[in-house]
Protein backbone atom coordinates (compact mmCIF):
# COMPACT_ATOMS: atom_id res chain seq x y z
CA UNK A 1 0.00 0.00 0.00
CA UNK A 2 1.09 3.59 -0.90
CA UNK A 3 -1.64 5.61 0.33
CA UNK A 4 -3.37 6.50 3.84
CA UNK A 5 -7.05 7.27 4.07
CA UNK A 6 -7.70 9.68 7.01
CA UNK A 7 -10.69 11.31 7.91
CA UNK A 8 -10.06 15.20 8.91
CA UNK A 9 -12.13 17.89 10.51
CA UNK A 10 -12.26 20.59 8.00
CA UNK A 11 -14.68 23.03 9.59
CA UNK A 12 -15.82 22.12 13.37
CA UNK A 13 -19.89 20.77 13.02
CA UNK A 14 -19.47 20.22 9.69
CA UNK A 15 -19.19 16.23 8.54
CA UNK A 16 -15.40 14.91 8.77
CA UNK A 17 -14.10 14.57 5.26
CA UNK A 18 -12.57 11.18 3.94
CA UNK A 19 -8.99 12.32 2.33
CA UNK A 20 -6.67 9.65 0.57
CA UNK A 21 -2.83 10.79 0.48
CA UNK A 22 0.36 9.26 0.02
CA UNK A 23 1.61 7.20 3.14
CA UNK A 24 4.09 9.14 5.22
CA UNK A 25 7.75 8.06 5.82
CA UNK A 26 8.46 8.28 9.69
CA UNK A 27 11.48 10.18 10.44
CA UNK A 28 14.22 9.71 13.47
CA UNK A 29 12.88 8.43 16.11
CA UNK A 30 9.19 7.36 14.82
CA UNK A 31 7.25 5.06 13.35
CA UNK A 32 4.60 4.42 10.88
CA UNK A 33 1.50 2.50 12.82
CA UNK A 34 -0.81 0.60 10.59
CA UNK A 35 -4.15 1.38 12.52
CA UNK A 36 -6.15 -1.32 14.30
CA UNK A 37 -8.53 0.72 16.21
CA UNK A 38 -9.34 4.22 17.09
CA UNK A 39 -11.71 5.19 20.26
CA UNK A 40 -14.46 7.59 20.21
CA UNK A 41 -13.44 9.82 22.97
CA UNK A 42 -15.92 12.91 24.27
CA UNK A 43 -12.45 14.94 23.98
CA UNK A 44 -13.17 14.39 20.31
CA UNK A 45 -16.54 15.63 20.31
CA UNK A 46 -15.64 18.54 22.08
CA UNK A 47 -13.33 19.76 19.66
CA UNK A 48 -16.38 18.66 17.32
CA UNK A 49 -19.14 20.07 18.50
CA UNK A 50 -18.41 22.49 21.50
CA UNK A 51 -15.33 24.57 19.90
CA UNK A 52 -12.77 23.33 23.18
CA UNK A 53 -9.83 25.09 21.44
CA UNK A 54 -6.95 22.51 19.29
CA UNK A 55 -3.40 23.29 18.83
CA UNK A 56 -3.08 22.29 15.49
CA UNK A 57 -4.37 23.63 12.38
CA UNK A 58 -7.23 22.15 10.55
CA UNK A 59 -7.80 20.32 8.29
CA UNK A 60 -6.93 18.24 11.22
CA UNK A 61 -7.53 13.93 11.98
CA UNK A 62 -9.16 13.63 15.21
CA UNK A 63 -9.10 10.68 17.76
CA UNK A 64 -6.31 9.57 20.66
CA UNK A 65 -7.08 6.12 21.58
CA UNK A 66 -5.17 4.03 18.98
CA UNK A 67 -3.86 0.35 18.94
CA UNK A 68 -2.13 -0.80 15.89
CA UNK A 69 0.57 -2.64 13.91
CA UNK A 70 4.18 -0.80 13.46
CA UNK A 71 4.31 -1.07 9.59
CA UNK A 72 7.63 1.39 8.96
CA UNK A 73 10.51 2.81 11.87
CA UNK A 74 12.25 6.09 10.93
CA UNK A 75 16.37 5.36 12.28
CA UNK A 76 16.54 4.56 16.00
CA UNK A 77 13.19 3.03 16.06
CA UNK A 78 13.48 -0.23 14.42
CA UNK A 79 13.29 -2.23 17.35
CA UNK A 80 9.61 -1.85 16.99
CA UNK A 81 9.14 -2.90 13.65
CA UNK A 82 6.48 -5.43 13.33
CA UNK A 83 5.00 -4.78 16.97
CA UNK A 84 1.88 -4.34 18.75
CA UNK A 85 1.43 -1.46 20.64
CA UNK A 86 -0.93 1.04 22.17
CA UNK A 87 0.08 4.81 21.83
CA UNK A 88 -0.66 6.83 24.64
CA UNK A 89 -3.14 9.89 24.24
CA UNK A 90 -0.44 12.20 25.96
CA UNK A 91 3.26 11.69 25.31
CA UNK A 92 5.73 13.81 26.62
CA UNK A 93 8.93 14.78 25.94
CA UNK A 94 10.69 13.19 28.28
CA UNK A 95 13.66 14.61 28.90
CA UNK A 96 12.57 18.79 30.09
CA UNK A 97 12.47 19.39 33.75
CA UNK A 98 9.02 17.98 35.02
CA UNK A 99 9.36 14.83 32.74
CA UNK A 100 12.73 14.13 34.78
CA UNK A 101 10.58 15.11 38.06
CA UNK A 102 8.03 12.84 37.24
CA UNK A 103 5.44 14.98 36.08
CA UNK A 104 5.27 14.29 32.51
CA UNK A 105 1.79 14.64 31.73
CA UNK A 106 2.19 18.36 32.09
CA UNK A 107 4.91 18.45 30.09
CA UNK A 108 5.01 21.71 27.74
CA UNK A 109 6.21 19.62 24.80
CA UNK A 110 4.24 16.64 25.32
CA UNK A 111 2.14 15.89 21.64
CA UNK A 112 -1.68 14.13 21.84
CA UNK A 113 -2.51 12.99 18.39
CA UNK A 114 -5.80 14.35 17.55
CA UNK A 115 -4.33 17.82 18.80
CA UNK A 116 -1.03 18.44 18.81
CA UNK A 117 -0.45 16.05 15.87
CA UNK A 118 -2.66 14.16 13.34
CA UNK A 119 -5.41 11.45 14.99
CA UNK A 120 -5.84 7.78 14.46
CA UNK A 121 -9.35 8.23 12.68
CA UNK A 122 -7.25 6.94 9.68
CA UNK A 123 -5.68 4.07 7.92
CA UNK A 124 -2.43 4.82 9.29
CA UNK A 125 -0.59 7.29 11.71
CA UNK A 126 3.07 8.64 12.56
CA UNK A 127 4.00 8.71 15.96
CA UNK A 128 7.08 9.02 18.69
CA UNK A 129 8.47 5.62 19.26
CA UNK A 130 9.45 6.95 22.55
CA UNK A 131 6.19 6.53 24.56
CA UNK A 132 4.76 3.71 22.92
CA UNK A 133 3.41 0.42 24.55
CA UNK A 134 4.03 -2.76 23.68
CA UNK A 135 0.83 -5.43 23.58
CA UNK A 136 2.32 -8.77 23.83
CA UNK A 137 0.81 -10.87 21.08
CA UNK A 138 0.19 -14.97 21.68
CA UNK A 139 0.90 -17.73 19.13
CA UNK A 140 -2.26 -16.90 16.80
CA UNK A 141 -1.24 -12.95 16.72
CA UNK A 142 -3.52 -11.87 18.88
CA UNK A 143 -3.48 -10.27 22.27
CA UNK A 144 -1.75 -12.56 24.80
CA UNK A 145 -3.36 -13.54 28.31
CA UNK A 146 -7.01 -14.61 28.89
CA UNK A 147 -9.50 -11.63 27.82
CA UNK A 148 -9.82 -12.73 24.46
CA UNK A 149 -9.94 -8.80 23.76
CA UNK A 150 -8.97 -7.90 20.03
CA UNK A 151 -6.47 -5.45 19.70
CA UNK A 152 -8.96 -2.73 18.21
CA UNK A 153 -10.77 -3.23 21.23
CA UNK A 154 -7.18 -2.08 23.16
CA UNK A 155 -7.46 1.15 21.78
CA UNK A 156 -9.47 2.34 24.38
CA UNK A 157 -6.64 1.50 27.19
CA UNK A 158 -5.10 4.86 25.59
CA UNK A 159 -7.42 7.38 28.10
CA UNK A 160 -10.83 5.79 28.84
CA UNK A 161 -8.81 2.95 30.88
CA UNK A 162 -5.34 4.36 31.69
CA UNK A 163 -6.96 8.08 32.53
CA UNK A 164 -8.65 6.81 35.52
CA UNK A 165 -6.00 4.52 36.65
CA UNK A 166 -3.61 7.20 36.85
CA UNK A 167 -6.25 9.01 38.70
CA UNK A 168 -6.71 6.29 41.31
CA UNK A 169 -3.17 5.81 41.74
CA UNK A 170 -2.47 9.37 42.41
CA UNK A 171 -5.18 9.11 45.12
CA UNK A 172 -3.57 6.50 47.11
CA UNK A 173 -6.27 4.04 46.62
CA UNK A 174 -5.63 0.72 49.12
CA UNK A 175 -8.40 -1.71 50.01
CA UNK A 176 -9.32 -0.52 52.99
CA UNK A 177 -10.71 2.51 51.36
CA UNK A 178 -14.10 3.78 49.61
CA UNK A 179 -13.97 5.15 45.99
CA UNK A 180 -17.49 6.67 44.52
CA UNK A 181 -17.30 7.21 40.87
CA UNK A 182 -20.06 9.82 39.61
CA UNK A 183 -20.40 9.31 35.76
CA UNK A 184 -20.01 6.22 34.74
CA UNK A 185 -19.53 6.23 31.35
CA UNK A 186 -16.23 5.09 29.63
CA UNK A 187 -13.68 6.38 31.75
CA UNK A 188 -16.11 6.01 35.24
CA UNK A 189 -16.94 2.73 34.32
CA UNK A 190 -13.05 1.29 33.94
CA UNK A 191 -12.76 3.45 36.73
CA UNK A 192 -15.00 1.24 38.91
CA UNK A 193 -13.23 -2.07 37.60
CA UNK A 194 -9.64 -0.80 38.03
CA UNK A 195 -10.89 0.46 41.88
CA UNK A 196 -12.58 -3.20 42.19
CA UNK A 197 -9.63 -4.87 41.01
CA UNK A 198 -7.60 -3.13 43.82
CA UNK A 199 -9.80 -4.77 46.70
CA UNK A 200 -11.49 -1.00 47.40
CA UNK A 201 -15.38 -0.81 48.16
CA UNK A 202 -16.86 0.83 45.04
CA UNK A 203 -19.85 3.04 44.68
CA UNK A 204 -21.11 4.31 41.31
CA UNK A 205 -23.46 7.15 40.95
CA UNK A 206 -25.30 8.21 38.06
CA UNK A 207 -28.30 9.41 36.28
CA UNK A 208 -28.82 6.47 33.36
CA UNK A 209 -30.34 3.75 35.25
CA UNK A 210 -28.87 1.58 32.29
CA UNK A 211 -25.47 2.52 32.74
CA UNK A 212 -26.46 2.08 36.43
CA UNK A 213 -27.21 -1.77 35.77
CA UNK A 214 -24.40 -2.30 33.30
CA UNK A 215 -21.84 -1.35 35.51
CA UNK A 216 -23.43 -3.24 38.70
CA UNK A 217 -21.78 -6.31 38.18
CA UNK A 218 -18.57 -4.74 38.99
CA UNK A 219 -19.49 -2.31 41.61
CA UNK A 220 -20.72 -2.82 45.34
CA UNK A 221 -23.54 -0.72 45.16
CA UNK A 222 -24.96 1.89 42.29
CA UNK A 223 -27.18 5.10 43.24
CA UNK A 224 -28.76 6.73 40.75
CA UNK A 225 -28.57 10.33 41.57
CA UNK A 226 -31.73 11.38 39.13
CA UNK A 227 -33.87 9.39 41.72
CA UNK A 228 -32.66 10.59 44.64
CA UNK A 229 -32.61 13.75 46.36
CA UNK A 230 -29.23 15.03 47.08
CA UNK A 231 -29.08 14.55 50.74
CA UNK A 232 -30.86 11.32 50.23
CA UNK A 233 -28.25 10.30 48.25
CA UNK A 234 -25.50 11.20 50.49
CA UNK A 235 -27.05 9.99 53.57
CA UNK A 236 -27.80 6.32 51.23
CA UNK A 237 -23.98 6.84 50.14
CA UNK A 238 -22.89 7.39 54.14
CA UNK A 239 -25.17 4.14 55.16
CA UNK A 240 -23.79 1.74 52.81
CA UNK A 241 -20.06 2.30 53.86
CA UNK A 242 -21.64 1.73 57.75
CA UNK A 243 -22.85 -1.03 56.82
CA UNK A 244 -20.12 -2.58 55.13
CA UNK A 245 -17.86 -1.67 58.03
CA UNK A 246 -16.33 0.44 56.08
CA UNK A 247 -14.55 3.88 56.96
CA UNK A 248 -16.61 7.13 57.06
CA UNK A 249 -14.06 9.21 56.38
CA UNK A 250 -11.29 9.84 54.14
CA UNK A 251 -13.51 9.03 51.02
CA UNK A 252 -11.80 8.52 47.77
CA UNK A 253 -14.05 10.41 45.20
CA UNK A 254 -13.38 10.22 41.18
CA UNK A 255 -15.56 12.58 39.21
CA UNK A 256 -16.04 11.36 35.57
CA UNK A 257 -18.81 12.87 34.18
CA UNK A 258 -17.88 15.70 32.60
CA UNK A 259 -20.81 17.43 33.80
CA UNK A 260 -21.55 20.04 35.74
CA UNK A 261 -24.22 18.71 37.71
CA UNK A 262 -21.66 15.71 38.37
CA UNK A 263 -19.35 18.14 39.43
CA UNK A 264 -21.11 19.32 42.22
CA UNK A 265 -22.45 16.05 43.06
CA UNK A 266 -19.49 14.88 43.54
CA UNK A 267 -17.94 17.78 45.44
CA UNK A 268 -21.00 17.63 47.36
CA UNK A 269 -20.16 13.91 48.78
CA UNK A 270 -16.88 15.28 50.54
CA UNK A 271 -16.46 14.28 53.95
CA UNK A 272 -13.44 14.36 56.77
CA UNK A 273 -9.67 13.83 54.91
CA UNK A 274 -11.58 13.29 51.61
CA UNK A 275 -9.95 13.42 48.05
CA UNK A 276 -11.86 14.60 45.00
CA UNK A 277 -10.40 13.67 41.86
CA UNK A 278 -11.27 15.84 38.71
CA UNK A 279 -11.36 13.65 35.78
CA UNK A 280 -14.00 14.63 33.45
CA UNK A 281 -14.12 17.97 31.49
CA UNK A 282 -16.82 20.48 30.49
CA UNK A 283 -16.74 23.81 29.56
CA UNK A 284 -19.74 24.90 32.37
CA UNK A 285 -19.05 26.89 35.24
CA UNK A 286 -20.03 25.01 38.99
CA UNK A 287 -21.02 26.77 42.15
CA UNK A 288 -19.59 25.75 45.14
CA UNK A 289 -18.63 26.43 48.33
CA UNK A 290 -14.91 25.63 47.88
CA UNK A 291 -13.98 26.39 52.00
CA UNK A 292 -15.84 23.16 52.24
CA UNK A 293 -12.14 21.52 51.09
CA UNK A 294 -10.92 23.58 54.48
CA UNK A 295 -13.86 22.08 56.75
CA UNK A 296 -13.49 18.67 55.57
CA UNK A 297 -9.93 18.63 55.72
CA UNK A 298 -10.05 17.18 52.18
CA UNK A 299 -8.03 17.85 49.29
CA UNK A 300 -9.07 17.92 45.30
CA UNK A 301 -7.00 17.70 42.11
CA UNK A 302 -7.66 17.60 38.71
CA UNK A 303 -5.86 15.11 36.29
CA UNK A 304 -4.59 14.88 32.71
CA UNK A 305 -4.22 12.20 30.83
CA UNK A 306 -1.81 9.36 31.74
CA UNK A 307 1.93 9.34 32.16
CA UNK A 308 3.06 6.61 30.02
CA UNK A 309 4.55 4.80 32.43
CA UNK A 310 1.50 3.47 33.75
CA UNK A 311 0.53 1.99 30.69
CA UNK A 312 2.14 -1.85 30.95
CA UNK A 313 0.43 -2.02 34.64
CA UNK A 314 -2.96 -0.50 33.17
CA UNK A 315 -2.71 -3.36 29.88
CA UNK A 316 -1.92 -6.36 32.48
CA UNK A 317 -5.10 -5.66 33.95
CA UNK A 318 -7.06 -6.00 30.65
CA UNK A 319 -4.94 -9.18 29.32
CA UNK A 320 -5.08 -10.64 33.15
CA UNK A 321 -9.23 -10.91 32.66
CA UNK A 322 -9.08 -8.39 35.80
CA UNK A 323 -10.80 -5.47 33.81
CA UNK A 324 -13.02 -6.40 31.06
CA UNK A 325 -13.77 -4.16 27.58
CA UNK A 326 -16.54 -6.61 26.04
CA UNK A 327 -19.35 -5.38 27.00
CA UNK A 328 -18.16 -1.52 27.19
CA UNK A 329 -16.96 -0.96 23.75
CA UNK A 330 -18.02 -1.63 20.12
CA UNK A 331 -16.53 -1.56 16.96
CA UNK A 332 -17.67 -0.09 13.43
CA UNK A 333 -16.35 0.78 10.25
CA UNK A 334 -14.35 3.64 9.95
CA UNK A 335 -16.21 5.05 7.23
CA UNK A 336 -19.07 5.33 9.55
CA UNK A 337 -17.09 7.88 11.55
CA UNK A 338 -19.80 11.11 10.78
CA UNK A 339 -23.10 8.34 11.95
CA UNK A 340 -20.55 7.28 15.02
CA UNK A 341 -20.11 10.86 16.27
CA UNK A 342 -24.04 11.64 16.10
CA UNK A 343 -24.54 8.65 17.74
CA UNK A 344 -22.64 9.57 20.75
CA UNK A 345 -23.62 13.64 20.62
CA UNK A 346 -27.12 11.98 20.63
CA UNK A 347 -26.64 9.96 23.81
CA UNK A 348 -27.85 6.70 21.54
CA UNK A 349 -24.69 4.51 22.12
CA UNK A 350 -23.68 3.58 25.95
CA UNK A 351 -20.24 1.45 25.15
CA UNK A 352 -17.23 2.92 23.91
CA UNK A 353 -17.13 3.11 19.93
CA UNK A 354 -13.79 2.00 18.81
CA UNK A 355 -13.71 2.83 14.73
CA UNK A 356 -11.61 -0.03 12.22
CA UNK A 357 -9.70 0.69 9.43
Amino acid sequence: MTTMVSWQMVNPKQPLERVEAPLPEPKAGEVLLKVSGCGVCHTDLGFFYDGVPIKSALPLTLGHEISGIVEATGPGAEAWANCAVVVPAVMPCGSCDVCRRGFGNICGAQKMPGNDIQGGFASHIVVPAAQLCEVPLGANGDPAGSSGVSLAELSVVADALTTPYQAIKESGLTELDTAIFVGIGGVGGFGVQIAKAMGALVLAVDVDPEKLEAIAPYADATFDAKALPFKDLRKAVSDLVKAKGRRRTEWKIFETSGTAAGQQTAFGLLTFGASLAVVGFTMNTVDIRLSNLMAFHATARGNWGCVPEHYPAALDLVLGGKVTLGPFVKTFPLDRINEVFEMVHGRKIRQRPVLVP
